[in-house]
């Protein structure tokens, strides 16, 4: 089977020729490889971040889930975007981005770090009765797209893996990167100002709706959803109330066209898996953190859900991936498989992203373990 075919049988509950692996490193590491201040692929794209994990693809060969994007949105509202760099030190950058819409400006602030990823350091909505209306602009629903670039990212992605296109969903680890304040300052809006959240959760409904319907157009390998954090940020029941009605909608419009969905939400999560199983056609959920860092242990997943959905997971990305030795890796791996592997619908993975100084001979023992111990035959 070709690294495609195999994490695309795994993701449709089948027995591939040996366990998919497929190590969270889709930020830091193929920063790492480049060589090059982080800025360079964040901010002035050379490489891009697709081009950079095709190179970390290529030097692991492990089995790709690339989420490059590649799709540009239209919209009715044509909102003109400015951007400049404030700051420059030999460690970060500051850039200013303005996003000029027909009810007044909207600005943010990104750093950049030299060795690592961007951060928010000002977000858009300071002041919700001004900057609400403004933002709304940022939410109509597209009206075309074009898909050239990710025509691109797949020709060169090949059979080396799955290129996945991004559908977000509403809730609190969404909207916290736009409320300045961050998760403080959705709480407080979410119980102060719930008419306005529920028009915040309404409009990304309507665009993340349409625009599932226009990539399941595009026809990628499989469209993922969800979000970091998504009953962590907030409480399965806001997430309820927030993300899984999208979420259902997503899925259904996707199982219809026969394009595959995955969830990525770490932290917590087996609420959420059991709900996705029983409540929508989800075809796959990552990254089942155990604890602490989440609240999932993969036996038991597998035993409770297994035969309904693809898991993919779930080596701990700081005890073992960063600190631990090949031989920590070794047996973490093989617990995972023998775990979770049995009958396929298992990707072997670690956390949520592995840190940029994760040992290289680390990532190469998880894909010799899957590649050896984990055939099927």
């Amino acid at each position: 089977m070709t690294r495609r075919e195999r994490f695309m049988a795994a993701m449709r509950l089948e027995q591939p020729d040996s366990v998919p692996v497929c190590p969270d490193i889709s930020n830091m590491i193929p920063c790492r490889l480049t060589g090059k201040p982080f800025w360079d692929v964040y901010y002035h794209r050379d490489p891009p971040l697709w081009e950079a994990y095709l190179l970390a693809l290529e030097t692991f060969e492990f089995d790709g889930w690339m989420d490059g994007g590649g799709v540009s949105w239209k919209t009715k509202t044509h909102i003109e975007t400015e951007h400049e760099v404030i700051s420059r030190t030999a460690e970060r950058l500051v850039v200013r981005y303005r996003y000029r819409t027909p009810a007044g400006d909207l600005t943010e602030e990104i750093t950049y770090p030299r060795a690592d990823p961007p951060t928010h350091t000002k977000k858009m909505i300071e002041d919700l009765d001004r900057d609400f209306p403004r933002f709304t602009y940022l939410l109509e629903e597209p009206v075309g797209y074009d898909d050239t670039l990710y025509r691109e990212i797949k020709r060169r992605t090949g059979q080396k893996g799955i290129t996945c296109l991004g559908c977000g969903d509403p809730g609190f680890q969404n909207y916290f990167y736009f409320f300045e304040g961050g998760l403080e300052a959705v709480t407080y809006a979410y119980y102060d100002r719930p008419d306005v959240m529920e028009e915040l959760r309404e409009l990304q409904h309507r665009k993340y709706v349409r625009q599932c319907e226009m990539i399941c157009e595009i026809k990628p390998d499989c469209i993922l959803t969800g979000g970091s954090g998504s009953i962590t940020m907030q409480s399965p029941e806001i997430w309820r109330e927030h993300s899984l009605p999208t979420l259902k909608e997503i899925c259904r419009i996707a199982k219809q066209a026969g394009v595959l969905t995955m969830v990525h939400s770490c932290g917590k999560e087996r609420e959420l898996v059991k709900a996705c199983v029983e409540e929508t056609k989800l075809n796959c959920v990552n990254p089942l953190e155990e604890p602490p860092m989440g609240d999932c242990y993969l036996d038991e997943i597998k035993r409770s859900f297994g035969d309904r959905i693809c898991l993919m997971g779930n080596l701990n990305t700081t005890d073992v991936m960063l600190r631990g030795t090949p031989e920590d890796v070794e047996r973490a791996a093989k617990k995972a498989i023998d775990d979770a592997g049995a009958g396929g619908g298992f990707i072997l993975s670690t956390g949520d992203q592995c840190g940029r100084d994760t040992p290289d001979e680390n990532l190469f023992k998880l894909v010799e373990v899957a590649r050896t111990y984990g055939r099927y035959d």
